[in-house]
């Protein structure tokens, strides 16, 4: 098969891991710069370009799509999609994720557990959405932040308002959340494949850092989940619509809690904390997708 993997820099450990991985397993295994396609809509003929030459056959994308690309990325894996390619991950599930708010309120609706939250554009609403939240201290948090950027913790409702007002002076949204005290610096991150969680691990803040990620100076070690756990990054991955997911959750007393989902996790951490790899667990899970997608085709046709 024909594989591209949407991604700025084919150095990056993930990337690489996919494409080796992709390679491994005999298929073709291109890196593609997400910028350096031109997108040609017009009636009933989706093209792609890429640096000025049209794409040509592809069976199979794997968005690997950063947070600063999201707009034209999304419209990149679209413009494939009408094409009628495979994404392992879709647009609309990535735009789900991507979008920390949204995110948010499908895991409420369908019961997922969450650190209460709100969201409020007034500063002199402020005080009032702490209280709600049972803070100070409280944790505030950039919706387009990622690898623990743009994540402030706030003792105090005066400190609170001013990172809120910083952030607002910038024109940015953020969100005002319950600071999970019982989770002691740590987290869990499992990574769903599929409909199985393949790898888990635990991170844990360095000394006087409350975000856990290694990005950070986080430590990691992998993890045995437990079953309520195991469900619940199931539920989150399968509610956002996501085929490849890594779900950040917490230990509180009420349960496991999800943080974050990510759609286009790092493959570093994971894969050197639990030495599974996850990458060729993606590409295994590909084939699988698409030998199904090509049976229910052939029995659609046979039955014409």
């Amino acid at each position: 098969m024909r594989i591209v993997i949407l991604s700025r820099r084919e150095s990056l450990y993930s990337t690489r891991a996919l494409a080796d991985a992709a390679r491994r397993r005999g298929h073709e295994a291109l890196v593609l710069d997400t910028l350096q396609f031109d997108i040609q809509v017009s009636r009933r003929n989706p093209e792609l370009y890429y640096q000025g030459k049209q794409v040509g056959l592809v069976d199979a994308v794997i968005p690997r799509i950063g947070a600063s690309i999201t707009f034209f990325g999304l419209a990149v894996v679209r413009q494939f999609e009408m094409m009628g390619v495979y994404c392992v991950n879709e647009s609309q599930a990535i735009a789900r994720s991507r979008d920390k708010l949204r995110c948010l309120q499908i895991l409420s609706r369908h019961d997922i557990g969450l650190p209460p939250t709100v969201y409020t554009r007034q500063a002199e609403h402020v005080p009032g959405c702490i209280e709600r939240v049972d803070g100070p201290p409280v944790v505030v948090k950039l919706l387009e932040g990622t690898q623990g950027i743009g994540v402030v913790l706030a003792e105090t409702t005066p400190a609170a308002s001013s990172v809120i007002e910083a952030f607002h002076g910038l024109d940015q949204n953020i969100l005002i959340q319950q600071f999970i005290a019982e989770a002691n610096g740590a987290d869990i991150r499992a990574v769903v494949v599929g409909r199985k969680v393949v790898a888990a691990m635990k991170r844990q803040a360095i000394s006087g850092e409350f975000r856990s990620n290694i990005h950070r100076g986080g430590k990691a070690k992998p993890i045995h989940l437990t079953p309520d756990y195991r469900r619940t990054a199931l539920a989150a991955a399968r509610v956002l619509g996501l085929r490849v997911a890594g779900v950040d959750m917490i230990e509180s007393s009420q349960g496991p809690m999800v943080m974050e989902v990510n759609s286009s996790p790092g493959l570093e951490g994971i894969e050197r904390s639990t030495g599974v790899e996850v990458a060729t667990a993606i590409i295994e899970q590909m084939e699988r997708d698409l030998r199904a997608a090509n049976a229910k085709s052939t029995r659609v046709v046979s039955g014409g």
